[in-house]
């Protein structure tokens, strides 16, 4: 299923400054929530192979196991979520 594009319906040359601003709000906020994907994916990962290192008990490890491919899996998602909404955003400007 194709979503709706929001802004299909607005072109450049129509855009007030208003608009413009906005788009730039738009971008920054798509960055920032990259980097918070990013941020805790890493984390994960990071957790994971602590876990992994330190753990006495074979549940810990199992969770250590768990949280690598996790915190893999989260960044890959924000990163496609971030060039998704990059590319939505760059056919307006």
């Amino acid at each position: 299923m194709h979503e709706r594009n929001p802004y299909e319906g607005l072109r450049p040359e129509e855009m007030i400054v208003r608009d413009h601003l906005a788009l730039d709000r738009t971008r920054l906020a798509n960055e920032r929530t990259l980097l918070a994907y990013l941020r805790s994916g890493v984390a994960l990962v990071l957790a994971g192979a602590t876990l992994l290192h330190f753990s006495q008990s074979t549940w810990l490890e199992w969770v250590g196991l768990a949280c690598i491919p996790i915190g893999i899996l989260t960044m890959l998602f924000g990163s496609w979520r971030f060039t998704v909404t990059a590319r939505r955003l760059r056919r307006i400007s």
